[in-house]
């Protein structure tokens, strides 16, 4: 393992300018790089700090290990990863979502097809560019919030039965799009994301019924209530501790940010605000957009970007960044609530870490 120190990160240029790496691994994902050849587990990718405060977070030595090889393992595109918890500690569910598969993964048994089809299971009539179920987000009961962008509805599923209840599949009379991403409010109310990115064309999808790519809520009545219909792809959604503030990855290339909307006793909006903006990380070799993100509880966001998950405190200082050497879709927090999964294109991470996520007592 190799540091690099950055005294210059008490200077306002410099820390926009410079970062402190810390590397974990090599290009080949070799785990003697870190010094710990008998680990089970490739080493792979590096943690970079770009404020104080990164490694209260985020440990300096943090192993980022590549838990599933994608030579022989290797998945379309995966993503929404939710930690189910169970009698004996638990387990990983997460998708991939053109393969239309949700996949299962645990220390001890390793990786296993969960679900197959995860999403839209009948014939194909031209209109899906992506068929499978997206994001994922487990309940306390044990049961799993559900975007199912294939089949275009939210449901509530079951891992027990794997049977799914749709919560939702209209607004206004018209079909959504894709739902892409869900998170589950302590009242009962669920929020989601609709872009296009499950249809093909997209936007100019015959198919597409909406003229604009909402951010909703599903009250335990059942009505659905659009809360904005101005982003261009709403994608990843997350709550602060408090839920009085719902964050929204835009994954726009030419305007990555991420929104934070005030929300009232009722859930509805009454402001809203950029929280974040990551256009001066992208550029040429850069990969990944906002995307998934998941909150710890002390409110500190972990954000899938460009370049990997962005660490950003609840003022919006951009902390660090974790790196896998590839596009990372979405990230959740599992075993104790302090360690990190990270769906990263074909292939499934995971890092320790000193924050603790939200709902890690459940």
């Amino acid at each position: 393992m190799s540091f690099r120190s950055c005294a210059t990160l008490a200077l306002p240029l410099a820390a926009a300018l410079a970062a402190c790496t810390v590397t974990t691994g090599d290009a080949a994902g070799n785990a003697a790089t870190a010094g710990d050849p008998g680990e089970a587990f490739p080493v792979i990718g590096q943690l970079t700090a770009y404020a104080d405060g990164f490694h209260s977070h985020v440990p300096g030595d943090a192993r980022i290990e590549r838990l599933t090889d994608p030579q022989t393992e290797g998945f379309t595109w995966s993503e929404g990863p939710a930690w189910v918890r169970d009698g004996d500690g638990g387990y990983l569910l997460f998708t991939d979502v053109p393969g239309n598969t949700m996949h299962r993964w645990s220390d001890a048994e390793g990786l296993s097809v969960f679900l197959q089809p995860s999403g839209y299971g009948g014939p194909d009539d031209g209109t899906l560019r992506e068929a499978g179920a997206n994001g994922l987000f487990a309940e306390p009961g044990g049961t799993v919030l559900l975007a199912d962008s294939g089949s275009r509805l939210v449901a509530r599923f079951d891992p027990a039965t794997k049977a799914k209840t749709p919560l939702a599949t209209h607004f206004d009379g018209k079909r959504f799009n894709s739902p892409n991403d869900v998170v589950l409010r302590s009242d009962g109310a669920v929020f989601f994301t609709d872009p296009p990115y499950g249809l093909k064309d997209g936007n100019d999808s015959p198919a597409k019924e909406l003229a604009f790519n909402g951010v909703y809520r599903i009250d335990a009545d059942g009505s659905v209530h659009l809360l904005d219909d101005s982003l261009t792809y709403p994608n990843g959604i997350a709550l602060s501790p408090d839920e009085r503030t719902l964050y929204v990855a835009v994954s726009d290339p030419e305007q990555p940010v991420w929104m934070a909307y005030a929300l009232d006793d009722a859930g509805d909006v009454s402001g809203r605000r950029v929280f974040a903006d990551a256009s001066d990380l992208m550029g040429e070799g850069v990969h990944g957009l906002p995307d998934g993100l998941v909150v710890a509880t002390d409110g500190t966001l972990f954000a899938t970007g460009p370049g990997g998950v962005l660490v950003i405190a609840a003022d919006g200082t951009r902390l660090g960044r974790i790196e896998t050497g590839s596009a990372i879709a979405n990230c959740t927090f599992g075993d104790d609530g302090r360690t990190l999964y990270m769906t990263s294109n074909d292939f499934l991470a995971r890092v320790r870490t000193h924050a603790t996520g939200l709902g890690a007592d459940r």
